[in-house]
């Protein structure tokens, strides 16, 4: 497992404490480390991708329960096949009642395309797990073409803003316009924001002058192995 820091954009993060993406990698025969881009296309055409999810999920939520008091949430994304597992809601249940990890310090992130694919499923899926108090995350948001029909129907609490848009906003009005768009969307239906890609000074400058709430990128943090991220 890997983490990036997510950080607050308009005001000072909780001091010692940790917003995070758990992100992962994995480890080749000659010691490479490798990018789910190039593993994770491979588990889901075989259907591993829940079994995947399932590793994910409960070494992360043993590293929260140990290291509760620095975090303050803790991001985990889920494949669409988790999405439509009708085992794996009962996984996640069983998990957080083994570890005892406090439900509010957990945000699972689905994909735009994977909830609109899966929507029934993915409403439940929702509403089962935030009954428990945790939060969900609309990834990659607005790279469908039907983004704002859809957003009614999935109950999540924050969307993070899609990389390809906050990338040229420092140059490109149409994409700070999108963003800016998103964003006043989102609050008005009491969700929170989060961009992307975010690389520069520049970038975040404008994110502030809009309000985005959060922003996760190089020029925040770099994805670092999760035993080094308290130790930062």
């Amino acid at each position: 497992l890997y983490a990036q820091p997510i950080a607050p954009v308009g005001c000072s993060p909780h001091p010692g404490r940790v917003h995070c993406e758990i992100l992962l990698r994995l480890r080749d025969a000659q010691g490479r480390v490798v990018s789910p881009a190039e593993f994770m296309p491979a588990a889901e055409r075989y259907h591993l991708a829940p079994r995947v999810d399932r590793w994910v999920v409960r070494q992360a939520l043993e590293w929260v329960a140990r290291h509760e008091v620095d975090i303050e949430q803790c991001a985990i994304n889920l494949s669409g096949q988790s999405l439509g597992d009708a085992q794996f809601v009962r996984f996640v249940l069983e998990t957080l009642s083994e570890t005892g990890v406090p439900c509010g310090k957990l945000c699972f992130e689905i994909t735009e395309t994977a909830a609109i694919g899966n929507l029934h499923t993915a409403h439940q899926f929702i509403a089962t797990l935030r009954q428990r108090g945790c939060r969900f995350s609309l990834d990659d948001f607005g790279s469908g073409l039907s983004s704002f029909a859809y957003l009614r129907d999935l109950p999540v609490d924050m969307l993070k803003i899609d990389g390809q848009f906050v990338k040229d906003i420092a140059h490109d009005p149409v994409s700070l316009a999108m963003v800016r768009s998103i964003h006043e969307i989102a609050c008005l239906m009491g969700k929170r924001t989060v961009a992307e890609f975010v690389e520069s000074e520049a970038i975040l400058e404008h994110l502030r002058a809009i309000g985005v709430h959060y922003a996760q990128g190089y020029a925040v943090a770099r994805p670092q192995p999760l035993d080094s991220l308290l130790a930062t």
